[in-house]
């Protein structure tokens, strides 16, 4: 790897704002110790440690990654997890007060058994938080309808995805694995400012119109917070959760109501009007 260049899942993350990384920081909270698995080159990590001073173990396949990741914990281990001993790694470091694996268990062969293994190491009143890409959203519909499954290097089909989850097969990944959902977080993001815009855009109107009446189809990734099953916790059903609609920045909203109210031979002047204003575009 070039000197300069960044690791495949390296990225930076806004505490501030509604991605799935900010909204995992926000839900491990403070003070905590934390197993973060899958960890990568530390995107998360390195908040979990400084802004919420957590001490942090790691568990991390990739070599590249492994040097990246290190200064932001205690311990990292390499480790493999379709292997199912991989638990036995951490036997001499105890029960943790959150257990974290972001965007992590699409890319095993038995997420079904990977989650039963995570929430054995969760200790008393501890919890797991996960997130997991949505593969209801309605940019992947559009993909099937045009025939072209496309993989990427990232985004909801990412190439090293190999399971894909409904919200409803979420809720019995967690519910198998004896986890009770206490806390669940949507990240909106429309099919037209997805990755696979492309695809969606090449819809007929009508299709497209059939599609966005999808209660779900604008659920991007979601995010969880689950603690061990017992008779004094009430699971959250995730199909119950309000979906909020997608949030636009003014410079998108702007373009929006643009390429619908303006016809195409008269937007560049209006693009440069709008450049006056400080709207890029």
């Amino acid at each position: 790897m070039e000197k300069d260049a960044l690791h495949n899942y390296e990225y930076r993350v806004d505490l501030d704002g509604n991605s799935a990384p900010a909204r995992v920081v926000r839900m491990v909270g403070n003070n905590k110790r934390v197993l973060e698995i899958g960890a990568g080159p530390g995107s998360i990590t390195r908040h979990l440690h400084g802004s919420g001073n957590c001490s942090v173990i790691a568990l991390e396949i990739d070599d590249e990654a492994i040097p990246l990741l290190k200064p932001f914990c205690e311990r990292v281990y390499q480790a493999d997890l379709n292997d199912p001993k991989w638990p036995d790694l951490l036997n001499a470091d105890g029960k943790f007060d959150v257990v974290v694996a972001a965007d992590v268990l699409e890319h095993v062969y038995d997420p079904w058994k990977t989650l039963k293994l995570i929430s054995s190491l969760v200790g008393k009143d501890g919890s797991v938080v996960i997130s997991l890409p949505h593969v209801g959203h309605s940019a992947v519909a559009a993909c099937l309808l045009a025939e072209d499954f496309h993989y990427r290097d990232w985004g909801l089909l990412d190439r090293t995805h190999i399971r894909f989850f409904g919200l409803k097969n979420m809720q019995s990944l967690f519910n198998d694995a004896g986890l009770s959902i206490v806390e669940a977080q949507f990240v909106i993001v429309s099919p037209e400012d997805s990755e696979l815009s492309g695809y969606w855009n090449s819809l007929g109107s009508n299709v497209r119109k059939a599609l966005s009446s999808h209660k779900y189809g604008n659920v991007y990734q979601v995010v969880i917070k689950a603690v061990p099953a017992n008779s004094s916790v009430n699971s959250l059903d995730l199909l119950a959760i309000p979906v909020e609609m997608p949030v636009y920045s003014g410079t998108t909203l702007i373009k929006r109501i643009a390429k619908k109210f303006i016809p195409e031979n008269q937007r560049g002047k209006a693009k440069a009007i709008a450049r006056m204003f400080g709207v890029k575009g």
